[in-house]
């Protein structure tokens, strides 16, 4: 697109850059619900690839380490948006319901995120590109199969589990509570980490 086209249809290359962001944005807001609805997604890097939407994996990719008004305005839609679709799943039964809506959206979308910035990596240890417009879905696998096994399964024993909600609850009242579980009860530090 000549400098020209630019001016004249966006005003600027930041206003290009807010409505490829916007689109972004939209794109995303409609597969995630769309596959929600279905019940047969949470993931909206999978959503976009089932779409045939690769290239807008390769977008985000090169624009989430900025830090720009433009990707706060992308990054705060897609959180709202990611709450909505996950409430959706609470009322349709295919997710559990949370007593912080909001701050398991946010978690969600920014774990969803990490794998795009660090696509290289993911390439290179797991044979996996994101950005790729038509990678092998076997190849994909080797990405989505850890993925859906998490948030299937989890990553906490129950007894761990346990030990780290008690430990939560207690840091969001304000105090430690009781002494902080150990290594093999499972738990947090003082410091609000994971003891492991």
């Amino acid at each position: 697109m000549s400098a020209g086209s630019v001016i004249n249809n966006f005003g600027s290359m930041a206003g290009l850059r807010e409505a490829c962001d916007d689109f972004v944005a939209m794109v995303v807001r409609e597969q995630e619900s769309a596959a929600m609805s279905e019940g047969d997604s949470l993931d909206f890097v999978g959503a976009l690839r089932d779409a045939g939407l690769a290239h807008l994996l390769a977008y985000l990719a090169a624009v989430l380490a900025d830090d720009s008004p433009a990707l706060a305005r992308l990054i705060d839609s897609m959180a709202t948006d990611a709450e909505a679709y996950l409430e959706g799943g609470v009322a349709a039964g295919t997710i559990r319901p949370t007593d912080d809506p909001r701050g398991r959206a946010i978690v969600l979308l920014l774990s969803s995120l990490g794998p795009l910035m660090l696509h290289r990596h993911l390439h290179r240890l797991l044979g996996v590109d994101l950005t790729a417009p038509n990678a092998d879905p076997a190849t994909l696998a080797n990405y989505v199969g850890p993925t859906y096994e998490f948030y299937t399964h989890g990553l906490f024993t129950p007894e761990f589990g346990a030990a780290a909600t008690t430990s939560v609850a207690a840091l969001r009242a304000g105090s430690h509570g009781p002494a902080q579980p150990s290594t093999r009860s499972g738990g947090l530090d003082d410091s609000g980490g994971i003891d492991v």
